[in-house]
């Protein structure tokens, strides 16, 4: 399908009609980012601003249903090479179908648009669903760190984190009882060095997930990447407190390699207002040992398939969040990397102006070795970060 084709089909379905079911209803997202950050030797720094513009529909006739999310990212950097905006919203690795393009690329300024969702859906009973395309498909059980998610896990230091990636695929639900569910998928997964395929993997994975004795367990188990892989989790609560773990097992070139990560949050009372925290650990085979070995992260096949949060093998993350005000609430997020001792803060507040809009102010500041020698020429995960400031409105229509 021509990209005009593909821009003609999004745009038509306002005109789709049935006796057997309503047109569909076109909902939208705009998100505006204005940053600073200052100058380092991985970013030139200076002025930004990131725009992105989301339209959905999901329009049903029958058992059948379609999934469109279309959206326009344009970035502009006050400096050359990318400055202080570069990709800011937009995920992905492994996508079979090309359905991103470029409109404008120069020194200064990227214009991009895609499909973020493109899915036709069938629904002959109500205990199944075949879906086909790219759609949203999340298996992790804990919230920041989901190493053994195997579908593109969100960046956990993304304060702008709305929508999640979708991916390429066949999926098969069923829903044998109110308290489970299986999932069968089946994922080919390219990665493009330019207009260059370089990889091809295929996945082929089946889930299954139930409640017992008030637990969440779920495990999975098949082919991830032409490799054998399995996973187990478990998420419940004990008292106050929430309890999450999960661990997958997989081959990669003969070797056993174990991601896992475990997790506890809580929400209560403090002053009168709504405080919420959250601790994870994570250890992933898959991750840097050191700062040494960041480069062979960066350019490792998994890196590119988009599997890896973040690039240590061993990392603990925070969150916290309070209620300053019924419309004001703050939060703050903290990264740090076990293996080179470096450390990402990105404290924010946020303002409900309506139901609609919301406005933010944060900041992000990286804690650690920030310069380049011969022996380390990323010297730490999040030393390298500069310190950046951004001010957001986003509105929902």
């Amino acid at each position: 399908m021509s990209r005009t084709a593909r821009i003609a089909l999004f745009l038509s379905l306002a005109g789709v009609s049935s006796t057997s079911a309503q047109g569909p209803t076109i909902r939208g997202y705009y998100l505006n980012v204005g940053l600073w950050s200052d100058s380092t030797p991985f970013n030139p720094g200076g002025f930004g601003n990131v725009s992105r513009l989301r339209l959905m529909t999901a329009p049903t006739i029958g058992p059948v249903g379609l999934e469109v999310a279309y959206e326009h990212v344009l970035t502009y950097s006050a400096r050359a090479s990318g400055g202080p905006s570069g990709g800011i919203v937009v995920p992905g690795g492994g996508e079979w179908f090309e359905l991103q393009w470029a409109l404008e690329e120069s020194d200064h300024v990227a214009w991009r648009h895609r499909f973020d969702r493109l899915n036709a859906s069938w629904t002959p009973k109500d205990w199944v669903t075949f879906t086909a395309g790219r759609q949203t498909i999340s298996w992790a059980t804990t919230l920041l760190l989901g190493p053994a998610d195997p579908f593109i896990p969100f960046d956990p230091s993304d304060p702008f984190r709305d929508y999640r990636a979708g991916v390429d695929a066949l999926r098969v639900q069923l829903f044998p009882s109110p308290l489970s569910d299986f999932d069968l998928v089946l994922r080919p997964v390219k990665v493009r060095a330019g207009d260059t395929v370089v990889d091809e993997t295929l996945t082929l994975l089946g889930r299954g997930r139930g409640v017992w004795h008030g637990w969440e367990l779920s495990g999975w188990l098949g082919v991830l990447h032409d490799r054998a892989a399995a996973a187990v989790g478990a998420a419940g609560g004990v008292g106050q407190l929430a309890l999450r773990g999960e661990l997958s097992l997989r081959d990669e070139d003969d070797d056993l390699v174990v991601r896992s990560a475990i997790g506890v949050d809580s929400r209560l009372e403090l002053l009168g207002r709504d405080f919420y925290w959250s601790i994870e650990y994570q250890h992933d085979d898959l991750g840097a040992t050191g700062a040494g070995d960041l480069i062979r992260v960066t350019s490792s096949a998994a890196f590119a398939r988009g599997e890896l949060q973040t690039l240590a093998r061993d990392v603990a993350a925070s969150q916290l969040s309070y209620q300053l005000h019924p419309l004001w609430s703050s939060d703050l997020l903290v990264l740090w990397s076990l293996t080179d001792q470096s450390v990402l803060l990105s404290p924010g507040v946020s303002y409900s102006a309506s139901n609609e809009i919301t406005l933010r102010v944060g900041l992000f500041v990286g804690l650690g070795d920030d310069t380049p020698s011969g022996a380390n020429a990323i010297p730490s995960e999040y030393g390298i970060t500069p310190t950046l400031m951004y001010l957001s409105a986003s509105l929902f229509f």
